[in-house]
């Protein structure tokens, strides 16, 4: 293995997985609401989804690349319905329900959830080019070269969601079953907004 390679795809998983979108949302809403433990697994779905990502890019995988690309309108429109869908559960969802313990079926949804939502977003795939770009590791390398790489890539992303769900559990004593309530809302409403505008950039460019 070597270090310095294992290093940089630590670095691009952590870039990939920083920015604050519907998956950092609905990872800080089950950090708050069933401790770390839940909001680290949702955030390994996520965390998956940028591995493979970091994969396409990082081995040159052209014709993967190629028809995630072709096809990137299909995608966010599944991935703005999905968040609609995602939002208005979030939003239904109840205090009480919010303080019974995450069980084994609620994490796996989670993990399913955020694995989609990350998966369906074609921006993640041109993103990950980018970083790679610009980290200067899209050359020729060797199958086990590519693997720490891709190996990096995964330790960088669950880096940040393990960072994630531990900051915010950590303030999670101080929410009352009233503001837990508000953030089971305002979660929806975020998630809905970003499926809306997923969804009208679709139609923006369609007709425009």
């Amino acid at each position: 293995m070597e270090p310095g390679l294992f290093l940089r795809g630590l670095a691009i998983g952590f870039l990939l997985a920083a920015p604050v979108g519907p998956v950092g949302i609905l990872c800080i809403r089950r950090a708050l609401s069933d401790g770390r433990y839940a909001a680290f697994i949702a955030g390994l779905g996520a965390a998956f989804a940028d591995t493979f990502y970091g994969a396409v890019a990082g081995l040159g995988l052209t014709v993967v690349s190629t028809f995630l690309v072709s096809y990137a309108t299909a995608l966010r429109l599944v991935g703005g319905v999905f968040l609609l869908i995602l939002g208005g559960h979030t939003y239904r969802h109840k205090t009480c329900e919010l303080q019974k313990p995450m069980r084994g079926p609620g994490m796996v949804r989670d993990f399913i959830a955020t694995f989609l939502i990350t998966l369906t977003n074609p921006a993640t795939i041109l993103g990950a080019m980018g970083v790679f770009a610009a980290v200067g590791v899209l050359d020729n390398r060797s199958q086990a070269a590519s693997g720490t790489l891709i190996l990096g890539v995964f330790g960088g992303s669950t880096l940040w969601w393990l960072m994630l769900s531990a900051g915010a559990s950590a303030v999670r004593s101080r929410f009352s079953p009233r503001w837990l309530e508000r953030l089971n809302h305002g979660s929806g409403v975020v998630l809905i907004v970003f499926g809306v505008a997923i969804l009208g950039s679709l139609i923006f460019r369609t007709f425009a």
